[in-house]
């Protein structure tokens, strides 16, 4: 199949010029987002043009509202393995960058990859990211490998990865069939910028990155190759973040159209420091993304397309991701490491510095949060959030567009907090620290009493029982 560019970069440019809404074109806006049936290219542009306090409030309370109406107090959990740091391209921004010749290079044997699942799965988790570096080395069958060796992996509780999803340069159909076949969950792959234009200047021409229509195109091959689920995103910082966010709206309606199904989720990283690359500096960054704009362009994405999972990693500090939290981010990742066999070296991750826990590591940016797994479970315990590993819906079968035709009306929510619920008792009852466990056993004794059916009551309680018994692995 021939494909397209479906990004009019006049056009989203054009709709960002004196376009903030007045009073009551915003309570319009946001009344119609409160539907639950998202919003439209027009009124996300008035929505990124919005600028006053007490308007961009509106809009962050809005977001809550979604936000609590659809995912409830539910927050997935995950963590990145980092596979490979070797990579053919020469992003400017990038700590993997070709150049960067400070930067110690490594791609993972298979027995390594194993090794830094099992770390993950001490901690408690039980969904990875893999993610690597371009290089031949890293190519689509070294993957399959990857895959394979972290789904096997177990620790001494018989604890397993339930999910993997992958990060990955684009790839033929071909080759995405060959990821599908090993029982993946979401493809990511992020656009960086959909500026054609400004794309040059960050992507060298003499690298398979370079080609701008190959890399906006990649989700239509995946799909072609049979992956149910694809996660977009950006690298906010290179352009001005209204058009990106445009142009991710563009982007989801045209996966919408064309394969029936728009994006299972959208993740925000923002441009960190990367030793041996200056670009990445703050006073170099192009078009730095304040704390202010960052909160409010996650809230307009939570309204305009509200059954979309919402991704934040490790780069941000603790308290942004904390309040991030409230006005739309519904997955992040704890405990992260960015460079390969990072969970396997000495020392542990809360240093300020990870490049000074054993000199350069091959780190591909500088982390934000450094709290492990039980400080983040814990932070979002106080908050009355459910942090959850579930993974119910893939291996029942409900992704891509079935899992769409369940979240739009509601229904997802039958088993969405159930299997949160039980994924997180696991935890509580196999790797919590004892004040960690205490309070999050009386959480859920609460959230046990919030079920309105008696019967969906009743099994609840019964699964969460089993858990403490010893059972594992309960879900709807």
């Amino acid at each position: 199949m021939k494909h397209q560019n479906f990004i009019d970069r006049d056009k989203l440019y054009g709709l960002l010029d004196n376009n903030a809404p007045s009073e009551s074109q915003l309570n319009d806006i946001l009344n119609k987002a409160r539907k639950l049936k998202g919003l439209n290219l027009e009124d996300v542009a008035k929505l990124l043009c919005v600028e006053d306090e007490a308007g961009i409030q509106k809009i962050l309370d809005t977001a809550h509202y979604c936000k609590e109406e659809i995912y409830g107090k539910r927050l997935v959990l995950f963590a990145p393995i980092y596979t490979g740091n070797a990579c053919v391209n020469n992003c400017v921004y990038c700590g993997f960058r070709r150049d960067n010749k400070a930067l110690k290079r490594k791609i993972l044997t298979l027995d390594e990859i194993e090794t830094e699942t099992l770390h993950l799965l001490r901690m408690g988790h039980k969904r990875a990211l893999l993610i690597c570096g371009e290089s031949p080395r890293n190519d689509a069958n070294y993957m399959v490998e990857a895959i394979r060796r972290c789904y096997a992996a177990k620790d001494e509780k018989g604890s397993t990865i339930r999910r993997i999803n992958i990060e990955l340069a684009p790839m033929s159909v071909e080759d995405f069939a060959k990821l599908k076949a090993e029982k993946i969950g979401t493809y990511v792959c992020f656009q960086e910028t959909y500026d054609e234009v400004e794309y040059k200047k960050f992507h060298p021409a003499n690298t398979p990155k370079g080609d701008y229509l190959y890399r906006l195109t990649c989700m239509d091959r995946a799909m072609e190759g049979g992956i149910d689920d694809v996660g977009l995103g950006v690298l906010f910082g290179l352009v001005d973040y209204r058009f990106e966010i445009l142009a991710i709206m563009e982007h989801a309606r045209h996966l919408e159209e064309d394969f029936g199904c728009g994006p299972h989720t959208v993740s925000f990283p923002r441009i960190e420091p990367a030793e041996g690359t200056p670009f990445s500096l703050p006073e170099n960054i192009p078009h730095p993304v304040s704390d202010k704009d960052f909160m409010k362009i996650i809230a307009i994405i939570r309204i305009a397309m509200p059954y979309t999972g919402i991704i934040i990693s490790t780069r941000e500090r603790p308290e942004m991701r904390d309040q991030l939290v409230k006005y739309g981010v519904s997955q992040i990742s704890a405990a992260s490491e960015t460079n390969p066999g990072g969970y396997d070296e000495e020392g542990d991750n809360t240093q300020a510095n990870p490049y000074e826990k054993t000199g350069n590591t091959g780190a591909q940016f500088t982390l934000g949060d450094h709290r492990s797994l039980d400080e983040v479970i814990s932070m979002m315990i106080d908050g009355g959030y459910i942090p959850s590993f579930c993974t119910g819906c893939y291996r029942k079968g409900r992704v891509g567009a079935d899992f769409m035709d369940l979240a739009k009306p509601g229904l997802i929510k039958e088993y969405c907090k159930p299997n949160a619920m039980f994924t997180f008792r696991e935890y509580l009852e196999d790797y919590a620290s004892p004040a960690t466990k205490e309070k999050g056993l009386r959480l859920l004794k609460e959230l046990t009493q919030t079920f309105s059916k008696e019967e969906l009551k009743k099994r609840v309680e019964g699964n969460l029982c089993k858990i403490g018994e010893g059972e594992r692995d309960l879900y709807f």
